[in-house]
């Protein structure tokens, strides 16, 4: 059993990536200007042009809060990154990351869980992608078949339920073969074809190719913050929160959801020109530049119309719809398709280096490996990914990737922050970035406490507390392929998951007095923990149900063909 908590050691990496023929290395073509353009490319995308309305409808305008707090986790996780990255300039991410400190079962865990970020995140990119190119032309005069523009799921979902909208079109006028309806998404099926080749062909093309996207995004976004300034109407703003704390951490995934990609600059550690300096820095202007923008444009959208307009699947562009200026609604829609080709051009490109280290490793087949030997790229883990990116496009519903999607994001970060807790000490070098090294043992307790006192000597605090432990009927019912399992209620699966933090809380608590932990990974671990507490019952089945496929894989193939199996 000892095996599978087998790890790599950091010099090892490093050793053994300097000794590969150059047949099997990637070009070292990326700058830091190169690395922040990605980390934007990814994160401004589908969560703020499209998700963003879900969790502005949820929160109102103190959604900022929750902008904010995602931030916070965001960055204690991407100083934890930047630590990794600066001590193992390799490809590979978390992934390589857990391999040196909590061993090979975690690594597979977390590679396990990437696919969901990288790969099925890339599945609601694509679809949000395809929506916003079908209004597009609508706009222009023309139109696809609705049976063309939807997935099966989301179609068959709409017909059922007895609604009159496009999608419960696309499913009663849907041509047949052999009595399956024939309904799939063509526009996102094509732009995964489309990503997949340029990612195929080179990190050069790509990176051109991002940097010229990014660019034209962030000014577009610019424009509609700096327009849609002149028409707040501050009456919007009041109430801040008018369904409270609970209503702002309702819009948990969607906000996540909007700055998943940054850690994506870490898969690229073997094609920048100085990994250990470049990449944290890349990483932080990235998250910088983007929650300021994020900030910015909530005030706007929420200012501009009441919250409770904005549960629509293109809210940039509506808002302005809604003030009569079309002009800049048409605009708004073809930077959103440019802002999502960017963000899958990012994430397409994450996910087969993930691989390729995992392959390198032994833990799957050697053609994921595979260098092209004119491209320099990891081609058969391109294809496979723009295949797996590709198929369930066709049938998934848009919703349950995105909390599918953020879920699996968020449990990696947990680990990637105890990770660094798990480091030994590294003498100080100038050179690279260096985790600054503040004492926990006296300001987490002394947090702890400030929570306690809150909750006794406050009426909000003794409200939150008593509500905490009560536990109302259940009203829902949890099925998987048609059958039924068990009743739930939403609110006892949000107590219950906030009572196990607080129990986390606590032994963190105790070790950090005990071991004298560094403040930034705990906070980081802690703030992350906490963000998975908003995240409902279904999304939770289905992460576990995620995980123990990963886990057959690993013990069926993966543990032994490892490189370090004995």
């Amino acid at each position: 059993m000892r095996k599978i908590f087998r790890k790599k050691s950091i010099k090892g990496i490093i050793e053994s990536h300097n000794l590969m023929e150059d047949g099997d290395k990637l070009h070292r073509n990326l700058s830091v200007v190169d690395l922040t353009s990605f980390g934007i490319a990814a994160v401004i995308g589908a969560g703020i042009f499209s998700t963003v309305g879900k969790a502005c409808f949820s929160g109102g305008p103190g959604v900022i809060y929750l902008f904010i707090l995602a931030a916070v986790a965001s960055g204690f996780t991407a100083m934890c990154y930047a630590e990794f990255a600066s001590r193992i300039p390799a490809a590979g991410s978390a992934y390589t990351y857990a391999y040196t400190t909590f061993g090979e079962v975690f690594a597979w865990i977390i590679g396990w869980a990437l696919v969901m970020e990288y790969s099925i995140g890339n599945i609601a990119v694509a679809i949000s992608w395809s929506e916003y190119f079908q209004t597009l032309l609508q706009n222009i005069g023309l139109s696809l078949p609705d049976w063309l523009g939807v997935d099966y799921a989301t179609a068959k979902k709409a017909f059922m339920t007895g609604l009159s909208n496009e999608y419960a079109s696309a499913y009663a006028l849907a041509p047949e073969i052999l009595g399956l309806k024939i309904i799939v998404n063509l526009p996102a099926f094509l732009i995964n074809i489309l990503i997949t080749i340029v990612v195929y062909v080179g990190i050069k093309e790509s990176k051109n190719f991002s940097n010229f996207m990014v660019l034209l995004k962030v000014l577009v976004i610019i424009m509609v913050i700096g327009v849609g300034f002149f028409y707040i109407d501050g009456a919007n703003w009041n109430p801040f929160m008018p369904n409270g704390f609970k209503g702002v951490m309702a819009g948990v995934s969607s906000v996540f959801f909007a700055y998943i990609g940054f850690d994506a600059i870490s898969t690229t550690a073997e094609e920048c020109k100085n990994p250990r300096s470049d990449l944290p820095k890349g990483m932080f202007y990235a998250l910088l530049i983007c929650t300021i923008l994020y900030i910015l444009l909530a005030l706007v959208l929420t200012g501009m119309v009441p919250y409770n307009l904005l549960d629509v699947k293109d809210p940039l562009a509506f808002v302005f719809y809604q003030k009569g200026m079309h002009w800049i609604g048409g605009v708004i829609s073809v930077s959103a398709i440019v802002a999502m080709t960017s963000v899958l051009l990012v994430f397409q490109m994450g996910q087969p280096r993930i691989w390729m280290s995992m392959s390198r490793d032994g833990l799957m087949p050697k053609k994921f490996s595979k260098i092209h030997p004119k491209y320099k790229t990891p081609s058969y883990a391109t294809i496979v990914t723009g295949l797996v990116v590709g198929i369930p496009i066709l049938f998934v519903d848009y919703d349950l990737v995105i909390d599918f999607t953020s879920i699996s994001t968020l449990f990696a970060f947990v680990l990637v922050c105890g990770g660094v807790l798990l480091l030994p000490e590294e003498v100080k070098d100038k050179t690279k970035f260096s985790l600054p090294k503040i004492s926990s043992r006296y300001i987490l307790p002394a947090f702890v406490i400030g929570i306690a006192l809150w909750g006794l000597w406050t009426n909000d605090g003794d409200k939150y507390f008593s509500e905490l432990f009560q536990f109302v009927p259940l009203d829902k019912s949890f099925s998987l392929f048609g059958f039924h399992f068990f009743n739930y209620a939403d609110t006892n699966v949000t107590n219950i998951s906030l009572i196990i933090f607080y129990i986390i809380l606590l032994i963190f608590t105790g070790l950090t007095i005990k071991k004298n932990f560094t403040l930034i990974p705990v906070l980081g671990l802690l703030s992350c923990a906490y963000l998975l507490t908003s995240m409902n019952l279904i999304n939770w089945i289905y992460f576990i149900i995620w995980m123990i496929i990963g886990l057959v894989v690993y013990f069926l193939y993966s543990h032994k063909n490892s490189k370090l199996h004995i």
